[in-house]
């Protein structure tokens, strides 16, 4: 049975709220939303949209290349830095490195027998600063 609720009125719970709720995995009775199902259907990501997006965050879903971002977002250094600063070893610090600059997160220049890393724009420092934020706040 489809019960239907197209009152433009209902909104979320508070925050809040939910914690009382008890099961929170499922709707206690199935109904779709019209309004609801229609407006977030018109803004999908398309597949390749969420293509990369999902290799975005299996890239974020390993502590070394997350420790790596952190480290850079704090300023550019290069790869014994990041060596030594971790306490990885500069083989396992320059795969990670590669994987984050073909994923455009990282940015590297050589200077003299040096390469110096950074993070590659602004995105990616708010990612970074977002992410632990929300992480910090729990």
């Amino acid at each position: 049975m489809k019960h239907m609720n197209k009152r433009s009125d209902v909104s979320a719970p508070e925050a809040g709220a939910l914690e009382d709720m008890g099961e929170l995995d499922a709707c206690e009775r199935p109904c779709v939303h019209d309004d609801r199902v229609e407006r977030v259907r018109g803004r999908l990501l398309d597949d390749a949209a969420a293509d990369g997006l999902a290799e975005l965050f299996s890239l974020l879903g390993d502590r070394t290349r997350v420790r790596i971002l952190h480290a850079l977002s704090l300023g550019e250094l290069c790869v014994c830095d990041i060596s030594a600063a971790l306490g990885v070893s500069g083989s396992a610090v320059s795969h990670q490195l590669r994987l984050l600059r073909t994923a455009k997160l990282v940015r590297a220049r050589k200077e003299g027998k040096n390469v110096f890393y950074t993070l590659d724009d602004g995105h990616v420092h708010t990612l970074i600063g977002q992410g632990l934020e929300h992480v910090l706040e729990r």
